[in-house]
């Protein structure tokens, strides 16, 4: 028995250790009230909103740490009421994602038809939680060779798809947000091949069509459920791009997003600087090793 208890008391401080060891590399900033939070009240926040938008860096091993916890501490709090959102699916992927998620196929069968991420390693955590908790997991972003036809043809080449691929994508025409959305992705393409075209912008926005449309679709059939969607940064801080087209498809809508941002400036963070980014500021650590 004592040895048991030992071992029960190894384990769990074992645990806390490794815990402390992650929690000394990440701060997390409410910019509302200018104040460091937990989990937990990002958690308790979500009682009052319908969309949490974690933005994050792709390869950001802290972030996608984070990404896990929130997701199962949101899970413990809200439940069957809670859905999982994807930028790293692909809508022609959602028959395979939930053959996978009720037990059908296998992992390998998955790899194999669902064209996983290279660091699928990042966001397999999540992905089994779903399945051992069955919560449902939205494939939100648009199948990538309609975005890169857009790139090569423009908006106008999606017209001349059929109705079973259309199916796959936001309502055609699709929005494009002008303004700071807009001016900020220009200035990140500046200097590359792609910024001669305007296409490249246009495939910019059918993701955050295409991402908004998955989520809203779930909401109008799931109503007062709520969605934890992850996805690259640039498509929601300052609540721009993605977060702006799903205000767009319903004004009622609560949102809030959380920023990552790796900073070199960890121990000494100018919050005046980047607390624009989101309600709240995932701040990493950058000596921490990056996923890939």
């Amino acid at each position: 028995m004592r040895f048991i208890l030992f071992c029960a008391a190894f384990i769990f401080s074992s645990s806390l250790i490794a815990q402390d060891s992650i929690s000394r590399h990440y701060k997390i900033y409410d910019t509302r009230i200018n104040q460091y939070v937990g989990i937990d009240q990002i958690v308790a926040d979500m009682a009052k909103a319908d969309v949490l938008f974690f933005g994050e860096e792709h390869n950001d091993s802290v972030g996608h740490y984070l990404e896990n916890k929130i997701f199962q501490s949101l899970y413990a709090a809200y439940g069957s009421k809670l859905a999982l959102s994807l930028e790293m699916f692909e809508t022609d992927n959602q028959l395979v994602l939930n053959e996978y998620l009720t037990g059908k196929i296998d992992e390998a069968r998955l790899n194999k038809d669902a064209r996983l991420w290279s660091n699928y390693k990042d966001y397999r955590p999540m992905i089994e939680f779903a399945k051992q908790n069955n919560v449902p997991v939205i494939a939100a972003n648009p199948p990538r060779r309609y975005v890169s036809m857009v790139t090569r043809r423009g908006m106008k080449s999606l017209d001349s798809l059929s109705k079973e691929s259309k199916k796959l994508l936001p309502p055609i025409p699709y929005d494009t947000l002008s303004g700071r959305y807009r001016e900020k992705f220009m200035n990140t393409m500046t200097g590359t091949p792609e910024s001669v075209s305007k296409n490249i912008y246009y495939s910019q926005s059918l993701w955050d069509a295409g991402m908004s449309y998955s989520i809203y679709k779930f909401l109008k059939m799931h109503k007062g459920d709520k969605i934890f969607h992850c996805v690259g940064g640039f498509h929601t801080a300052e609540k721009l791009g993605t977060a702006a087209q799903l205000k767009m498809r319903n004004k009622k809508l609560r949102i809030l997003n959380i920023a990552t941002v790796s900073d070199e400036n960890f121990n000494n963070p100018d919050w005046n600087k980047i607390s624009v980014l989101g309600d709240y500021i995932l701040l990493t650590d950058p000596t921490v090793k990056k996923t890939f």
